[in-house]
């Protein structure tokens, strides 16, 4: 099981992948929207926003998301981890029901480029 921190170090390379990218990818996280990501086998919230191509972790806490963010994700650690590594394909993850995404209609039409 992944730890809290292997979990924000996983999040902090997202963020690296996502400022790093072009095309879809790059306009789809140009968005500036709260964000959060609960990390299910943990009970563990990362909060913070997406912002010009970046996940901006602010806060964490124990439990679930105390607000609702406008882009919301909820996973097991191992599987956050393993997406950003790669070996987890984010689509799969999210028609299986092993990721959790929610959003806003408008924010998940942009956001399809990831999927």
């Amino acid at each position: 099981m992944a730890t809290t921190e292997e979990c924000r170090s996983a999040l902090k390379r997202l963020s690296d992948n996502l400022a790093r990218a072009d095309g879809d990818v790059r306009s789809a996280t140009a968005l500036d929207r709260s964000l959060s990501c609960h990390i299910t086998d943990l009970d563990t919230t990362f909060t913070g926003r997406l912002r010009g191509g970046r996940i901006e972790v602010a806060d964490t806490h124990d439990g679930p998301p105390r607000e609702k963010a406008q882009i919301r994700l909820a996973m097991k650690g191992d599987d956050l981890v393993a997406m950003v590594d790669g070996d987890l394909n984010f689509a799969k993850a999210w028609a299986s029901g092993r990721v959790k995404l929610e959003a806003g209609f408008r924010d998940l039409v942009r956001l399809r480029s990831l999927l």
